[in-house]
């Protein structure tokens, strides 16, 4: 960049090389009115003008270079996924929006991988977490006042959308087990918990089957379930390494497809996850009915979203995913929730 001085009118579409301050008395005013690297408009001419200024000073690009704003707006091109909104360039950066209520969801290795230019920053919220509509989800900008037309193309080639995918109200089947429960010796309490938590994803039970401790009889309820019309199922108590733990055994049986049983995280280490056909089916650890927040809450808006982990992606959960049980809870905006 190489730096010059130019009459008004022939400095329009040169980045100023310096912020250019306006006093106004009669607006109680001081301050930078034009940043640097403000590109030159024929709008600000009469602005300019009333501020005492005939010459300015600006930058001269190379070739080869590419201006702060039009290089983010390239790359708000790459970054800007479906349920997401991008405001900006304003100074390099540009800010993403939610368009919409819903998982965020992005390659983590595209962000790294600009980032490690020096030259970039991109910032987001973890991925993989509930957002709301209107929320800001990322914000990118480029620091110095130009980059290499090179720099530019990488990154465009390194990134990938930042998309908010909806969640889908799914009928649920909840499968409750243990003799106990099924005698009616003691109350469920799992359900109504349940029932709060699905409810902010649009999700319903459509049956709840109380079941003994028997490997045949919850694999028939499972069934059940599929045949009812159930889009998940969640089946719930006998989870553990106890003699009459038998319900992953059973939805190992029925399903044929395990993902992971078990992964670390604390509280709720014990949880499962298969799919019998394109249906997730979660065995969940009666943790869940005393704890406030388990592995639980961090499989429901991948199952609501329909993007289910894997289990290579959750043997990586272990870092940050003990539960601090802080006085005052901000989950899902917590590192325990991001995953």
């Amino acid at each position: 960049m190489k730096k010059k001085n130019l009459p008004l009118e022939e400095a329009i579409g040169h980045p100023l090389s310096h912020d250019l301050t306006q006093i106004s008395p009669q607006r109680g005013f001081k301050g930078a009115r034009f940043k640097k690297g403000h590109v030159v408009e024929e709008s600000d001419l009469e602005i300019l003008r009333s501020m005492g200024r005939a010459h300015l000073t600006v930058l001269e690009l190379e070739p080869q270079e590419v201006h702060e704003d039009d290089a983010s707006v390239r790359l708000s091109r790459m970054l800007t996924g479906d349920g997401v909104s991008t405001s900006g360039p304003s100074e390099g950066k540009c800010t993403l929006k939610a368009e919409r209520d819903g998982l965020l969801h992005f390659d983590t290795d595209g962000i790294n991988g600009i980032n490690l230019d020096p030259s970039w920053i991109v910032s987001t919220l973890p991925v993989n977490v509930p957002v709301k509509r209107g929320e800001i989800v990322a914000g990118f900008r480029v620091l110095p006042l130009a980059v290499d037309e090179e720099q530019v193309k990488r990154a465009e080639e390194i990134a990938s959308p930042i998309s908010v995918i909806p969640f889908y109200p799914l009928k649920l089947g909840l499968v409750t087990t243990g003799k106990e429960l099924a005698e009616g010796r003691i109350k469920d309490s799992f359900r109504p918990k349940l029932e709060v938590k699905i409810a902010e994803y649009g999700g319903t039970i459509i049956e709840q089957t109380v079941v003994p401790d028997e490997k045949e009889v919850i694999v028939q309820a499972i069934n059940h379930m599929v045949d009812i019309g159930a889009e998940a199922i969640i089946c719930t108590g006998g989870m553990s390494v106890d003699a009459d733990d038998v319900t992953s055994s059973a939805i190992k049986t029925t399903t044929g497809e395990t993902i992971f049983k078990g992964i670390p995280v604390l509280p709720g280490c014990h949880i499962m996850l298969a799919r019998k056909g394109g249906l997730p089916v979660l065995g969940v650890p009666a943790g869940a009915v005393f704890e406030t927040w388990t592995s639980l809450d961090l499989l429901l808006p991948r199952v609501f979203a329909g993007i289910l982990p894997s289990f290579e992606e959750t043997r990586r959960w272990g870092v940050g995913g003990l539960c601090r049980h802080c006085g005052i809870c901000n989950f899902p905006n917590c590192g325990f929730a991001s995953r």
